[in-house]
């Protein structure tokens, strides 16, 4: 349902920025106080949460019912019930049974995977400070109404269609709802109704964010009503999928076009010789069910949510689980260098003036800026103020210009004793730009191009040695109380900002350790190229050559493509080319992972495979960030990425279980059906063979995982899946008609001894064959994890032990000699021989 308030003028409602805020917040029935936490409440339920796509359910009987959905579980119950007309009471419990054992475990496994992923995601969860009960609380974005009071300030994202109540210096990017790049100035105001989105400087937008000042707001409209929630819905946008959901896809395909082939061939040949039609068509079924890994989506869920629950505890939080596995293969990280590959807190080394001598006036007017500035706080200004020891009160501020990314530097106006002065901070190159004169001593003006060489050269040299340099000018305004960017000319340079921010002292292991895992790194920064030289040599990079920003935009495509891949050491980098950078990156094959907390990083998140940002990240880049660490550090990263390798290499063996033992299990008995005069098993015993199996294999989640996987990204290749399920499905096979000759031979005429047997040694084989095909390595020399074991214990000793129960008449066993079970030991063990000799030879011949 829209969020938003059915006004009783619905004009004001649809035309809000057209009438006075008193009249809204009237209409709306709230105050400037806000809502009380009883009637928010109500609100919330009556107009649903402020989100665009409404949650995917999770609660326990949304889950309990997903599992009856597949399409094998609805037929299963189709046959079920065909069973019972057909009066076949037996088949229709134990069919029935099957169904909710299976069903209950995948809940259990799910619901235990989706309370867990809940938990994770709420450490990291988007929150907003509304006034609630007339004071100021934070609350989760998803629960603001209309009628809310909201308090913005720097970074934060917008989290609702609102009205400005109040404003101070509030500027806002909107470049994702108007395409605008530049900040636009927010200020309370009434507007005429046609004034178009862009220019309504009196309303804020849900998804846009707050670059610099601060703001108190009315909420109108929330959710679907909001004008990105009306754009959203008419593109019905859904997140891109990741490689790995695109395997499971065409994994899934791949294995229905097998299954559905078999199937109706082997349904088609059993009643043209004449078999009884219901048994024909629930052996077919059940062929169908071990073919099919149904316990899949549960398989993955759990890993999923495994490798989330790990991830944390290494400080790493996951906000989209399908993304775990892109972290795995992830090959290529781009970062900035600022609190990842540096400790991230500058310290300011020097203020001097055109002389290279210290200058207290340069410290003053870069304090005044820094104190009074209302963006996003810095580093940068808290170094800065950290030296303060003037009374800036003794300034009143009058109007900013906010720092863009595109000007690269801040300006403010202040006034002291009716002198009215704008100070402007930045950037040197981009402070040198709008300087006419420099203060060559104190009061003593010259023409700024006499210093041009001296200042060009102090730039070089200090940023050679790592140090960021800044500059400082200031211009008179005389009675003028307001300023705009096309003011920042004639300026006058003061001097010069010196700051230092060392390297992590553990980089550069941390940098090997990456290497090692296969993983190169490339810094992405606005610093100029001769800080960014500097700084990828004292962490170790082996190719400092540095690519700036001014050289990526007089670049083809194809030599974008080719000199991104060649060069490390990105500089002088607009929030725009960090985006094209990235794509260039992925369109060479590389699965591309990109580190940011800024404000000017979303974009380049979003473009990414593995969006990473941290905990302490403006709103607007945590939002489009796959990962979050909670503390900025590459150390926490590593151990994601290993985390992440794991989960992706417990997938695939469940993957190899069910394209290997159960697929040639399978496929035997419905080659055996053809030329034996009974079926192998009956469709009920098949569906027990498919419920023992799916034990063992459910522990994967928690199995221990070969250093080998771990070294390298590994991707997700449907073609060694196939060579895989052709060469180890033909090795189960090969042992599974031994295994009919043998029981023939000794069971000659004995039916339900011979299913007996075919029961016992395909539940075993297929079992213990998952301690083989789950390492590349001996299985004697890679240990499993303790719970695969107990699990794969349990179903063998159950396995043995079931044909002596008397629920075994009711599957038709019985009890084999002793002999016999000795023989099919020693197949078994053969069996699991000449799969680790296949093995062996299989991974030195196929790569993957």
């Amino acid at each position: 349902m829209e969020g938003g308030i059915r006004l009783a003028n619905n004009k004001k409602k649809l035309e809000f920025w057209s009438f006075p805020a008193s009249e809204i917040l009237q209409e709306l029935q709230t105050t400037a106080e806000g809502l009380k936490s009883s009637e928010s409440s109500e609100r919330l339920k009556k107009y649903g949460a402020n989100i665009l796509k409404p949650k995917k359910r999770s609660d326990a009987l949304t889950l309990l019912l997903s599992q009856f959905k597949s399409p094998i579980t609805l037929i299963l119950l189709f046959a079920a019930g065909l069973a019972f007309f057909l009066h076949e009471t037996t088949d229709t419990i134990i069919i029935a049974v099957i169904i909710l054992v299976s069903s209950l475990l995948g809940f259990w496994q799910e619901k235990g995977a989706a309370d867990a992923f809940e938990k994770l995601l709420a450490a990291v969860q988007i929150r907003a400070a509304v006034l609630r009960d007339g004071k100021e609380k934070e609350i989760p974005v998803e629960e603001i109404v209309p009628g809310d009071i909201i308090i913005l300030n720097a970074g934060d994202i917008i989290p609702a269609d609102c009205l400005i109540l109040d404003s101070k210096d509030l500027f806002v990017s909107e470049a994702t709802l108007t395409g605008e790049t530049y900040p636009v100035e927010k200020v309370v105001g009434v507007l005429k109704a046609e004034t178009p989105l862009a220019k309504r400087t009196n309303s804020l937008w849900m998804g846009t964010s707050v670059v610099s000042g601060s703001g108190k707001l009315l909420a109108v409209s929330t959710g679907k009503g909001t004008e990105f929630g009306k754009i959203s819905e008419k593109l019905k946008f859904s997140p891109p999928e990741t490689e790995f959901e695109k395997g499971i896809s065409k994994f899934g395909y791949f294995l229905m076009e097998i299954t559905m082939l078999m199937v109706i061939a082997i349904f088609a040949i059993n009643v043209y010789l004449q078999r009884p039609i219901l048994d024909s068509f629930l052996f077919s079924l059940a062929l169908a069910v071990g073919l099919t890994p149904q316990l899949l989506p549960a398989i993955i869920s759990v890993n999923l949510s495994h490798g989330a629950r790990e991830m944390a505890q290494k400080k790493v939080i996951v906000k989209r689980l399908a993304s775990i596995e892109n972290l795995g293969s992830m090959n290529l990280l781009c970062s900035d260098k600022t609190g990842t590959l540096t400790e991230g807190e500058l310290e300011l080394q020097a203020f001097q003036d055109l002389k290279g001598e210290k200058n207290e006036k340069v410290l003053l007017y870069s304090c005044l800026n820094a104190y009074y500035q209302k963006g996003f706080e810095n580093p940068i200004d808290r170094a800065i103020l950290s030296q303060n020891k003037f009374n800036l009160a003794e300034y009143e501020k009058l109007d900013e210009i906010p720092y863009d990314f595109v000007r690269k530097r801040l300006s403010i106006l202040v006034s002291k004793n009716g002198t009215n002065l704008m100070i402007t901070k930045g950037a040197l190159p981009n402070i040198f730009e709008i300087c006419s004169q420099a203060e060559a001593e104190p009061g003593k003006t010259v023409e700024i191009s006499e210093f041009k060489e001296q200042i060009e050269q102090q730039f070089e040299e200090f940023s050679g040695k790592g140090f960021r340099t800044l500059g400082i000018a200031y211009r008179e305004m005389g009675q003028q109380k307001t300023i705009g960017k096309e003011q920042e000319k004639g300026m006058i340079f003061l001097g010069f900002l010196f700051f230092f921010d060392p390297p992590k002292p553990d980089i550069i292991k941390t940098i090997e350790s990456m290497e090692q895992l296969g993983i190169s790194l490339k810094i992405i920064t606005g610093d100029n190229r001769f800080v960014a030289a500097s700084v990828s040599r004292e962490v170790g990079l082996k190719n400092s050559r540095v690519l700036t920003g001014s050289e990526l935009d007089k670049m083809s495509s194809e030599a974008l493509m080719k000199q991104v891949n060649d060069n490390d050491v990105f500089a002088e980098v607009e929030p725009s080319q960090k985006e094209h950078i990235i794509l260039a990156l992925k369109k060479s094959g590389n699965v591309v992972g990109y580190m940011g907390d800024g404000i000017n990083d979303a974009s380049a998140l979003h473009a990414s495979d593995v969006g990473i940002s941290v905990d302490s990240a403006a709103d607007v880049a945590k939002e489009a960030a796959d990962f979050v660490l909670m503390e900025k550090s590459l150390n926490a990263l590593v151990e994601g990425v290993k985390e992440g390798r794991k989960t992706f290499a417990n997938t695939l063996k469940y993957v190899f279980m069910a394209t290997s033992a159960n697929f040639g299990n399978m496929f035997s008995m419905a080659g055996a059906s053809l030329f034996l005069p009974f079926l192998p098993l009956l469709p009920t015993q098949i569906l027990l063979i498919n419920l023992l199996t799916d034990f063992p294999e459910m522990t994967i989640a928690t199995d221990a995982v070969d250093k080998e996987m771990v070294e390298k990204p590994r991707r997700w290749d449907i073609i060694f899946i196939r060579k895989f399920m052709v060469v180890f499905g033909i090795t189960s096979s090969v042992f599974d008609y031994l295994t009919f000759g043998v029981l023939l031979l000794l069971l000659p005429g004995i039916t339900e001894e011979f299913r007996t047997g075919w029961f016992m040694e395909s539940v075993i084989s297929a079992s213990l064959i998952v301690l083989v095909i789950r390492s590349r390595k001996p299985f004697f020399r890679s240990r499993p994890g303790k719970y695969l074991l107990i699990a794969t214990i349990f179903i063998v000793v159950f396995t043995l032990g079931f044909p002596l129960t008397p629920f075994a008449a009711l599957f038709g066993f019985k009890p084999l000699p002793i002999q016999v079970i000795l023989i099919l030991g020693a197949l078994v063990g053969l069996y699991i021989l000449a799969a680790e000799t296949i093995k062996k030879r299989f991974y030195k011949n196929v790569k993957f």
